[in-house]
């Protein structure tokens, strides 16, 4: 999550009644703790929706990893299927196709690591927010009705309207722009060199486990 979110999130938690009614002059504290309320339900309902897209995410990725272990299987049937034929070309094709396979298995398997442990946190940040507004209101009551007692007018909070509003959380994010300069030519004709490298690394790889195949069978 970005650190600004973050940060606005502990801002709210940490917020306390008497410190933010202190802090602010000519404004009504009830105003206040209200104002503070309502951006306490505008994180929570942020942090939800948060929470949903990680959840989508990782039951995608949940899926592909499925899929992708149920295709590695089904790949090594058919490659001592081919080597039975005698058919190189077709296990060498299907060899290809485990190794790509392999390759992104671990990329899949971070990313539902990465979307546990976001869950977890989101739904942490949920409950501290959730509490942090029952606190504020509470202590909003507890304003009113001193205040109720000292005016002798029960629930009726002064009729002084404040100067000006409280300040709302982080107005927004921080983007960064991080911009790439163009590859020059002997970057593209190092890339291309580099490119037949493991072009040629790979091949050698996929004809390495077919001889391998080949000799357990």
């Amino acid at each position: 999550m970005p650190e600004g979110y973050i940060a606005r999130i502990g801002r709210l938690v940490a917020a306390s009644a008497n410190t933010l009614i202190d802090s602010l002059e000519n404004v009504a504290p009830v105003m206040v703790m209200e104002q503070t309320i309502r951006e306490i339900d505008e994180a929570i309902e942020e942090v939800r929706q948060q929470l949903g897209k990680t959840e989508a995410a990782r039951y995608l990725s949940s899926q592909s990893l499925n899929k992708d272990n149920a295709r590695h299987v089904e790949l090594q049937e058919q490659i001592e299927i081919a080597v039975n034929e005698g058919r190189d070309d077709l296990a060498e094709a299907a060899i290809a196709r485990q190794m790509d396979i392999e390759a992104m298995l671990p990329v899949v398997e971070k990313s539902i690591t990465d979307a546990d442990a976001e869950i977890v946190e989101l739904n942490s940040y949920i409950q501290a927010l959730q509490a942090k507004k029952r606190e504020m209101e509470e202590a909003k009551e507890e304003y009113r009705k001193a205040e109720a007692q000292v005016s002798g007018e029960p629930g009726v909070p002064g009729s002084s309207e404040p100067s000006r509003r409280v300040e709302k959380a982080t107005a927004a994010f921080n983007r960064v722009m991080n911009n790439a300069g163009a590859p020059g030519v002997s970057g593209n004709q190092d890339a291309a060199k580099l490119a037949e490298l493991e072009s040629l690394s790979r091949s050698n790889r996929i004809k390495e486990r077919l001889a391998r195949i080949k000799s357990e069978s």
